[in-house]
C-alpha cells in the first residue's frame, strides 16, 4: 500500500514513462501558479482513482495527493 504522497508521484512517472517532455514540465496557467498539463493532471486523477478502487491508496491520501 502506498502511504505518501512522494511515494505516490514516483510511482505515478514510473507507470507512465510516456508522459515525456512537455508533459513532466510545469507551465504558468493560472497567475503565478505553475501547473502541469491538463492531460498530465488528468493521467494522474485517473491512475489515483484506480488505486484507491483497488485499496491500494487509503481515502484520506487519495482525497488530498496532489502531483
Amino acid at each position: 500500500m502506498i502511504t505518501t504522497q512522494k511515494e505516490l508521484r514516483k510511482q505515478f512517472w514510473q507507470q507512465h514513462p510516456e508522459l515525456t517532455g512537455r508533459m513532466r514540465t510545469r507551465c504558468v496557467s493560472y497567475g503565478d501558479t505553475k501547473t502541469f498539463p491538463t492531460d498530465t493532471r488528468c493521467a494522474f486523477v485517473d491512475w489515483l482513482d484506480q488505486l484507491h478502487r483497488n485499496n491500494e491508496v487509503a481515502s484520506d491520501l487519495a482525497s488530498r495527493a496532489t502531483l
